[in-house]
């Protein structure tokens, strides 16, 4: 397969999902949701994705922000353990919908742990993810140590 650095091609596209980026990073901030939160959901959006270049980069932030190894660890089955809030089990449930699009949608995330500025500000956060997720794998982004 062809690998073309999508930002290098079409560099106003690719500032136009930047802006969107910042618009749904200021939403998570404004809905009140922590900045580690964020960084899960980036995370998890990355692993159903596949994008080794985006979990990389966002488990290096997560760290940053004070995330332990121990969630990272096993935020890829977090329904799984007892290491994550409500607020954060309806977070990447959410996120989950919104990157897989279930047919029939599932509701699993509605639990009353998210307001609707928080379900809108994850919802964004996912789908901007999404998008990263898809211009690092087509652009072939490398990932070595």
């Amino acid at each position: 397969m062809t690998r073309v650095n999508l930002s290098k091609q079409h560099p106003a596209a690719y500032q136009a999902v930047l802006a969107l980026n910042q618009e749904a990073e200021d939403a998570v901030a404004r809905a009140g949701l922590d900045a580690k939160l964020a960084e899960l959901v980036k995370i998890r959006v990355s692993q159903l994705n596949g994008c080794a270049f985006c979990l990389r980069m966002h488990t290096r932030d997560a760290l940053d922000k004070g995330e332990s190894t121990d969630r990272l660890a096993v935020v890829a089955a977090w329904w799984e353990s007892q290491y994550f809030t409500e607020q954060e089990r309806a977070a990447l449930a959410l996120a989950e919908d919104v990157t897989e699009l279930p047919v029939p949608e599932r509701h699993e995330w509605d639990t009353g742990a998210l307001d609707d500025a928080q379900v809108s500000a994850v919802s964004w956060l996912a789908i901007v993810m999404n998008t990263w997720n898809r211009i690092a794998i087509r652009s072939g982004y490398p990932v070595a140590p």
